[in-house]
Formats: C-alpha cells, structure tokens, sequence
C-alpha cells in the first residue's frame, strides 16, 4: 500500500505540471487557429489591443475557469490597480508564476483591459508560443520597451527577481539582487508602482531544494532555469494587490526600490503562513478551516 501511494505521488508530480503545458498549447492553439483562419479570409484582427476578440476571450476563459475551480483562486485589492491609465506591476516571482496568468484574466474580464508583462527571454524560445505570447502582451522588454509600454498608457508587470528568485525563494524571501531597472522605468515613465503578492503561491508549485549550489552554478553559467519544477497542487491562492506607491521625483531608483521591496515584504508578512505548507494551503480551500488558521497565526 506504501509503494502504491508513493507511485501516486510520483505520478501527480510529474503529470500536475504538465497540465499548465496541456493548457499553454491549447491556448495556442486557439489563437494560430484564429490567425490562420483571418489570414485565408483576409480578415483584419487585432489579438491585443481589443478585448472583444473572439480568440483572445476564449482562450483566457480557459484560464479563469481553472484558476477558480483548480486553486479558487481570488484577488483582494483589484479596486487599486487602475480602470485606464498607466501603472507598473511588481510581483514576487513563484517557482511557477501561474498567478500571473491569473491575474491577467482576471484584469482581462474585470478591468476591461490588457496587462503586459516582462517574461525572461528563454520563454520566447520555447516551440509554438509565440503567437500565444503576443496575444497575451507578454514581452522581453528592455527598459526603453517597458517605458514606452508605460507611457503609451498600458499596464504593465514586472517579476524584479527573475528566474533566479523563482528558482531559489524557497521561503518566500526577495532575491532581488541589484536590480533596480524597474525603478528606473516607474521614474523615466513617471508612473505609480503597485506592489503584488500571491498567497501560497509557493506550495501551488515548487522547485527541488536538493542540489541547490549545483543548480545556482549552471543558472550563473547558462542564464537558463534547470532546477526541477513539481506540484500543481490545488492550493488555495489569493492575489493580494497593495496601495498604489506613487511616482515621486525626489526618490532615487535604489530608494524607490527598497521602498517597493519594503511593501512586498509587507504583503508577505501579513498574507502568508509561513513555514509554508502544501496541506495546509489545500485546507485553505475550505473556509472554515482558513478562518481558523488565520486566527492562528494572529
């Protein structure tokens, strides 16, 4: 009976994750589908700039649908992100940030409006998603893009810590380093920053502990994320959105920063359990349970 759960655990580790694999190419799908489709009947389309586009719902119906039923997922605090004009997102970044992609439908279907975000420049790589990337707004944006995305009067979202902080925060702490271009870009586009947090976002997916210094070494030599990734377990996930942090002339973009990593580390201390804990986020689900739990940790 040991060996038979134990096989079951090996199995839900390595096909959960596949799962957001199944769902990125179905949405790709989708989308080539509908180009293919406007380029025969020489149709004109827009993937991005409207949000009544057939494709472009469809295929994030797919996501807020799994969001809500897999993790029941919720965003407290959407009221601070702004009905038009320009703000820059900036986000912790989980082993796996499907919270993004959550938040990018949610802000889709709620807020009327497109949320661009700066991925790291291997996803562009990956076979088949370019098309789906672009419907999406996602970039590999350098700090003219992501100040002109910002001017133009878009939203956009940032993870400051990169694949090296979805790598090696395993317990939810800033890896930051020196990174201080986002701050340059909220201050070159004159724009507020609002701080984002995603409760239990590191025990929806997780990266392997062991090996870590082998890991960092071929991170530092390749740039490229081979640590393994496992979970896609149904955790509950709640997106907190904080204040608007806004734009002030008078603050240099290393004080800008830690006043930003200040209001992250905020968020984390006051929205998550920690030490984290896979089962414990899965009783989340049930609110009863997560009343009490938070009670516990008050």
């Amino acid at each position: 009976m040991v060996i038979v759960w134990m096989l079951l655990l090996l199995l839900a580790v390595i096909l959960l994750p596949f799962m957001i694999a199944v769902l990125l190419y179905q949405s790709a799908l989708i989308v080539t589908v509908y180009v293919i489709y406007c380029k025969i009947l020489r149709k004109p389309y827009d993937l991005l700039t409207t949000t009544n586009n057939v494709a472009s719902r469809a295929h994030r119906y797919t996501w807020y649908l799994h969001g809500r039923i897999w993790n029941g997922y919720e965003v407290q605090g959407l009221e601070n992100i702004p009905d038009s004009g320009p703000a820059l997102l900036i986000f912790y970044h989980g082993a796996l940030p499907i919270d993004i992609y959550y938040l990018l439908v949610t802000v889709f279907f709620h807020k009327d409006r497109i949320l661009h975000v700066v991925a790291d420049y291997f996803l562009f790589k990956v076979p088949g998603l370019k098309t789906l990337l672009d419907c999406m707004g996602v970039i590999a944006g350098s700090q003219e893009t992501c100040t002109k995305t910002l001017k133009d009067g878009n939203l956009l979202a940032i993870f400051p810590g990169g694949v090296y902080e979805s790598q090696f925060s395993h317990e939810y702490n800033l890896l930051w380093k020196n990174r201080v271009g986002f701050a340059k870009v909220a201050i070159n586009a004159k724009v507020p920053i609002i701080p984002v947090f995603t409760e239990n976002v590191r025990e929806a997916y997780r990266t392997l502990r062991t090996g870590r210094s082998f890991f960092e070494k071929i991170y530092n030599a390749t740039k490229f994320p081979f640590t393994p990734i496992y979970g896609g377990f149904p955790v509950k996930l709640i997106t907190h959105i904080g204040k608007p942090i806004p734009y002030d002339p008078e603050l240099s973009p290393e004080q800008l920063k830690m006043k930003v990593a200040n209001a992250i580390e905020e968020l984390i201390a006051k929205h998550q359990r920690t030490p984290p804990s896979i089962l414990r986020a899965v009783i989340d689900r049930i609110p009863a349970f997560r009343v009490k739990h938070k009670d516990h940790k008050q």
